[in-house]
């Protein structure tokens, strides 16, 4: 069997006034989406909050994402607090056709590696769905390489890896050394700034949280790749750079990317978790800046909340860094007139 190839999307979820996810929105997402041709779909990750979210919640996502994702692949996230509703959530992907679940390392909690190779190895060994092995060390407990290709030349069901860890080094050597001796072994990234690189290096693809936002730019990124078009790839991929690193910037992630999701013309809401006024100021100032990249990357429907503040950058109060440089250099000066 071939690997699973292509690029996943993390989609947003969104709320109403409320606060209460609006179905009709989310649907619209999905449907527009998949229009521009992404390769599937990964909901219930980061970018859609999952760990804001309920259980039935997490459960109405994935279905409404199913029901209009067009039959297009679905690796679904299936991180829960313990092992018996890791389970559950894997035969509930099962049951809704899922391609794939996606199940980070155990998170809260520090565990040894040991620990984590045995979760992975029960979960395995009772799921009746595929599994991705997703490495996200800023979040969940990481995944040893070594574990990893354990895992991987172990468990049948254990079929691939996203890597979150912004760590190409790590990522070249999962390519090494665990896709050499199992060539359908997926391995994905999930770090925008590394998708050129990854797929020069031989990945299989990502699941990045821009592809919601530039479906457009992420798919051409990995099709010049997939062709051997180089310098093309690489010209894009700086274009996704400073787009991503807006929204990646932004306080209260994902709150950059649903201000991008808006400025393509969604009804995003607010994230679950509060923002103070001073960083609702910072996001509001990125959003206009984001909407200058989106409007000179070709995206006419965002120009019109174009603010440009690159001609005058904000004062900044000088670092205690700064400040004690300073003084060496005043310091030294008079020394040296003595």
């Amino acid at each position: 069997m071939a690997a699973l190839s292509g690029i996943f999307v993390p989609n947003i979820v969104p709320y109403d006034a409320q606060g209460r996810i609006a179905e009709d929105e989310l649907r619209r997402i999905i449907r527009w989406l998949g229009g521009k041709g992404v390769t599937g779909f990964y909901p219930n990750g980061s970018m859609g909050e999952f760990i804001r979210l309920s259980y039935e919640e997490r459960k109405r996502v994935l279905k409404i994402v199913v029901e209009e994702a067009g039959g297009k692949p679905i690796l679904a996230g299936a991180a829960e607090p313990n092992v018996d509703l890791v389970l559950e959530m894997c035969r509930y992907c099962a049951d809704l056709g899922c391609r794939a679940v996606s199940i980070t390392g155990p998170y809260y909690y520090k565990l040894t590696q040991e620990s984590i190779e045995q979760y992975f190895r029960e979960i395995a060994a009772k799921s009746p769905i595929d599994i991705i092995i997703y490495n996200i060390p800023v979040f969940a407990n990481e995944i040893s390489l070594p574990v990893l290709k354990r895992l991987a030349l172990d468990c049948p069901r254990i079929i691939g890896t996203k890597d979150t860890s912004k760590d190409m080094c790590r990522f070249q050597m999962t390519l090494h050394e665990i896709k050499s001796q199992r060539p359908d072994f997926s391995v994905l990234i999930g770090w925008e700034e590394l998708l050129c690189t990854a797929m020069f290096m031989g990945a299989d693809g990502g699941t990045l949280s821009s592809a919601g936002v530039v479906p457009e730019v992420v798919m051409k990124i990995y099709n010049e790749a997939r062709n051997g078009n180089w310098d093309e790839a690489k010209r894009v991929q700086y274009k996704l750079i400073d787009l991503f690193a807006l929204m990646v910037g932004a306080p209260n992630f994902p709150e950059g990317f649903r201000a991008g999701y808006e400025l393509r013309g969604f009804h995003a809401g607010h994230a679950r978790f509060p923002l103070s006024a001073g960083e609702q100021s910072v996001v509001e100032t990125m959003r206009g800046r984001l909407a200058c990249l989106l409007a000179d990357a070709g995206f006419a429907e965002a120009a019109g909340e174009c603010r440009r503040t690159d001609a005058a950058p904000a004062k900044t109060t000088p670092s205690r860094m700064d400040v004690e440089n300073l003084v060496r250099e005043v310091m030294g000066q008079l020394l040296a007139r003595k």
